[in-house]
């Protein structure tokens, strides 16, 4: 008991001792073991918030590029042309040719005025004899093998040279075949270099082997190849310009290459020698030599007329290039498609005369005018014959459905004589007319139909 007592009063004093000790930590200012106890932390960063910005910023920056560069494609060209102003190409022009009429068999007749004896000048028999004695020893001269190699070396000469001028244009074609393969179809024709517009070489070729193409290649006579581009085409004849700028060709091949001369086929071609140049056997690359057999065949489409040059020169069907002269001058462009199953192994072509006014339209790569007519001269006889009171013009042979000329008014049958102030007396002085005008434009016909003058007002339209 009394060791109990005594723990308990130990305890008391404990308790008694400790209490002190217990107020004094009681009244120790709050604020300054705060204050001791404070730590500075950094903010939570907001990944979401961080977040949001950066995508802000990145489409901020993006819309930013995007008005620039579209400010910029829209500003250079304004400013460039300003600053550095662009030539115009060239305008391709070629010279106009004087109609050449054949002699009739009515002006080889001798009349009596010409029959009239007229006094001979004085000549010098012996000197006439003596030249008809070196004619004779030329003519009697045996024709030598070497004399055989020169007439063909010549020839040679001349086929080299225009072929300077040629040049193979491939029309290159994408596809997939069954097992998804990808391969190339080439189509390949013989083109011309016809005119130099200070920009480009333009080249007349065949429309068909470059139709649908996805690109097309030009190979020049020194195995260069470039790209070129399309810049008409015709549906009349299938023929189309191509454009190859002259930035993309090599100076060697500059001095190599060169610029066809166009010639005429309004003269008398009947029996003239002629080459054929370009791929006239399929192939590119051949040479043939003929002469012209027929020049009496138009190929007649709407708003023209084409001359078709025949010759005896065997040929592929499916051949294309150009008909040269002995002088090297292009009068005509091989075009086989529109020939007759009985002369499918001969080569005919288009006459170069009648082709020129669509070459300078499609160069120039302007729109060529629609009013839908074939026509042709009305006869000399028709016009002198006073029963039939004809006036020269151009006389309606036919007229294309739904063409302008249909919807104006215009008949089979009329004879065109004026269009605006121009007085036509000729089918080539209409289509002279049509080449002038653009799609559009309301031209004033005046016509004769059955004896009876009227006009009517035409609107042309567009091929």
């Amino acid at each position: 008991m009394m060791k109990q007592e005594k723990e308990y009063t130990d305890t008391k004093q404990n308790l008694v001792a400790e209490e002190p000790v217990k107020e004094q930590a009681e009244y120790t200012p709050s604020v300054q073991t705060e204050f001791m106890r404070e730590k500075i932390k950094q903010k939570p960063v907001n990944k979401k918030k961080l977040l949001r910005r950066t995508v802000i910023t990145a489409v901020m920056a993006v819309v930013f590029g995007l008005v620039a560069c579209f400010t910029f494609l829209v500003l250079e060209p304004v400013i460039s042309n300003r600053l550095y102003p662009e030539e115009e190409p060239k305008e391709v022009a070629f010279p106009e040719e004087t109609p050449i009429e054949e002699m009739k068999p009515e002006d080889m007749l001798v009349t009596e005025e010409d029959a009239e004896p007229q006094a001979p000048d004085p000549v010098d028999l012996e000197m006439v004899d003596e030249q008809i004695q070196e004619v004779l020893s030329q003519v009697d001269r045996e024709f030598t093998l070497e004399d055989y190699q020169s007439v063909y070396g010549e020839l040679r000469t001349l086929a080299q040279d225009a072929g300077r001028a040629v040049v193979t244009v491939a029309g290159v074609t994408s596809d997939v075949d069954w097992f998804n393969n990808i391969y190339e179809n080439v189509a390949s024709a013989s083109g011309v270099i016809i005119a130099n517009n200070e920009k480009a070489l333009l080249i007349l070729v065949s429309a068909g082997n470059i139709n649908g193409a996805d690109s097309i290649e030009v190979t020049f006579c020194d195995q260069t190849q470039v790209e070129a581009e399309l810049v008409q085409k015709d549906e009349n004849t299938g023929l189309a310009i191509l454009s190859v700028p002259l930035s993309v060709i090599g100076g060697e091949t500059m001095d190599t290459i060169d610029i066809a001369e166009l010639g005429s086929s309004n003269t008398n071609l009947l029996g003239m020698p002629v080459m054929a140049l370009g791929s006239p056997l399929g192939t590119s690359g051949s040479i043939s030599y003929g002469m012209v057999t027929s020049t009496g065949t138009v190929i007649d489409r709407p708003d023209s007329a084409y001359k078709r040059i025949t010759t005896d020169i065997y040929g592929s069907r499916n051949a294309t290039g150009i008909l040269i002269n002995l002088k090297g001058m292009v009068i005509g462009i091989i075009d086989n498609v529109n020939t007759g199953n009985d002369m499918s192994n001969l080569l005919t072509a288009y006459g170069i005369t009648e082709l020129k006014r669509t070459i300078e339209q499609m160069s120039n790569d302007k729109e060529r005018a629609y009013l839908g007519v074939h026509g042709a001269d009305v006869p000399k006889e028709a016009i002198e014959d006073a029963q039939i009171n004809t006036p020269a013009g151009t006389y309606i042979r036919e007229i294309e459905i739904d063409s302008p000329a249909m919807v104006a008014g215009i008949q089979s049958g009329d004879v065109v004589t004026r269009v605006g102030s121009t007085d036509i007396t000729t089918y080539n002085e209409l289509l002279g007319v049509l080449q002038s005008s653009k799609p559009g434009d309301v031209l004033t016909v005046t016509l004769t139909r059955q004896g009876h003058e009227m006009s009517v007002d035409v609107t042309l339209g567009s091929w």
